[in-house]
């Protein structure tokens, strides 16, 4: 029988990643599967148990590739012929954490649960943020790329 958690054995934890020279699509998933619990043992897909992550120096986040200039986001102001464009590298102008929210967001599900999962994502330019006093686990990106596996 399938054990599924209840609201009230739900325990979140903190995260901090460190976007310096990373990659914003890989971030992204290493992102999204924490914030939807797929790192721990007690995933429930119908449940929000998933971990808060703060994501600190998202200004030296990069693309591959031409992606920066070339990459193209579409929005719709809901009037006819309202449709928007713009690229990452306008969209970093901006506001430099929003290409990291809308790939995370394209990850999670969409609804309600998909919408509650993404307030637990914080994104802040510099190496300051405000959740010290949570004491988030650091997460180290270059570990987990640079993996060395023993192939038989």
């Amino acid at each position: 029988m399938t054990k599924f958690t209840k609201k009230d054995q739900v325990t979140s934890s903190w995260y901090e990643i460190d976007a310096k020279n990373a990659v914003v699509g890989r971030l992204a998933t290493v992102v999204s599967n924490i914030i939807r619990g797929k790192n721990k043992t007690t995933y429930t897909p119908h449940m929000d148990d998933g971990d808060f992550v703060v994501v600190k120096n998202i200004e030296q986040a990069k693309f591959t590739g031409k992606k920066f200039q070339n990459k193209k986001y579409y929005r719709h102001t809901g009037h006819p012929g309202g449709i928007k464009v713009t690229t990452p590298e306008k969209l970093h102008e901006k506001k430099p954490g929003e290409t990291l929210k809308l790939a995370v967001k394209r990850m999670l599900p969409g609804g309600v649960l998909g919408r509650k999962q993404l307030t637990k994502l914080k994104i802040y330019s510099g190496s300051e943020h405000p959740h010290a006093a949570q004491n988030p686990k650091l997460i180290e990106l270059d570990k987990l790329n640079n993996k060395n596996i023993a192939r038989n």
